[in-house]
């Protein structure tokens, strides 16, 4: 039994959310959770029921603006079920901080942010590797909402959507290659952020074809919020939930009735603590 467990009388409990209504994704995160969590943790990846957007993707802000409510509730609902840490899985890091308000004392990251603290601890220049132009203005938004701007060697756009990073895996792996390349050798990137998952180990195979550390963003933020749950546990650090991180009074929130509701999972794959 791994230590957390010893002194806690339990494992970390970790959520990964896949923030669609769909469950189309959700065995690709749960084999990416039994690869790399820690002994002692027990991942829960979950998806939204249907009605709170049927995407298979949320490329759009007008879908994150449709999942963002049901974020919210998963949000409040992982809390009231005693996870430790919450990871909402799509780079956008959408709802983050509206999350983050209804959460108590859990933890709440995504993989942008997630990545970007990671990066920051590899090299001093980093590059992000993104599927369309469409997406960078509103990530880099975040990069500079993190205080990285200043260390981001540039976007590297391969045109290609969510949903076509799946469809021939051969050429999707061609383009983030070049792309890479492109960050690496011409704007000397010392570190590469892929905005979007292929397939769990296709970061080693460009780490070691282009000599810098490649940081895939769902492995980031679930061993991000893994590492933030142990510290909660051993060094009793929890959230911070005044001033800016208010969150609605809950007098108010009962009396609305709209973000209390434990039924708000459409899915859910547990990998069990070992």
């Amino acid at each position: 039994m791994a230590n957390a467990e010893m002194a806690n009388g339990g494992p970390l409990k970790v959520m990964y959310l896949n923030p669609v209504g769909t469950s189309d994704y959700d065995e690709v995160f749960g084999a990416m959770a039994r690869q790399v969590k820690l002994p002692g943790t027990e991942v829960h990846v979950t998806s939204l029921k249907p009605a709170d957007g049927a995407f298979t993707h949320i490329e759009y802000r007008a879908y994150e603006a449709v999942v963002s409510g049901g974020i919210v509730r998963a949000a409040r609902a992982a809390a009231a079920e005693g996870f430790d840490a919450l990871a909402i899985g799509c780079f956008y890091d959408t709802a983050l901080l509206d999350a983050r308000e209804v959460s108590g004392d859990m933890v709440v990251t995504a993989p942008c942010a997630a990545s970007l603290e990671i990066a920051a601890s590899l090299a001093n220049r980093f590059g992000i590797i993104v599927g369309r132009r469409k997406w960078v203005h509103q990530m880099h938004a975040t990069v500079r909402d993190n205080g990285m701007a200043d260390r981001l060697s540039g976007f590297y756009a391969v045109e290609l959507g969510v949903n076509d990073f799946q469809a021939d895996h051969e050429e999707t792996e061609r383009r983030l290659t070049e792309a890479g390349r492109k960050a690496v050798e011409e704007d000397y990137a010392e570190a590469l952020i892929l905005g979007c998952t292929l397939e769990t180990g296709f970061h080693d195979r460009l780490s070691q074809a282009l000599g810098v550390p490649v940081i895939d963003p769902s492995i980031a933020a679930l061993k991000r919020a893994e590492y933030a749950a142990n510290l909660k546990r051993t060094c009793g650090w929890t959230p911070s939930r005044r001033w800016s991180c208010e969150p609605p009074p809950e007098a108010e929130l009962a009396a609305l009735g709209i973000i209390d509701n434990t039924n708000v999972f459409g899915n859910r794959l547990v990998v069990r603590a070992q």
